[in-house]
């Protein structure tokens, strides 16, 4: 049997478990729940704006989210930087739907 006859080899053996280690699940963890954070922070944050349009919110209120998107915003960037993590990072790709977070941001 010649080399052309035999089956090509998978250089890379296939693997039927998963190589789990403590430093990858703590920051794939971290990204998936920022990820989720993320997306509730830009949420909050339209709904915010929609609302300051609006002219419903009292100067009371206004004053305590955008304070409130503030501090979450820079408590986001700490564990980004703790994890070392880009805002991009945290945008995931679903396919035919296209990314998670919208690309500019808002």
């Amino acid at each position: 049997m010649t080399s052309s006859d035999q089956p090509a080899q998978n250089p890379r053996p296939r693997r039927n478990r998963l190589d789990l280690e403590p430093d990858t699940v703590e920051r794939d963890l971290v990204k998936l729940v920022l990820t989720v954070v993320e997306l509730l922070r830009q949420l909050m944050e339209r709904q915010a704006l929609r609302r300051f349009d609006l002219g419903d919110l009292s100067e009371d209120q206004e004053e305590r989210i955008g304070l409130t998107l503030m501090l979450l915003e820079e408590r986001m960037a700490e564990l980004r930087d703790r994890y070392g993590l880009r805002p991009e990072d945290l945008n995931l790709d679903l396919g035919p739907l296209g990314p998670l977070l919208p690309r500019d941001g808002g």
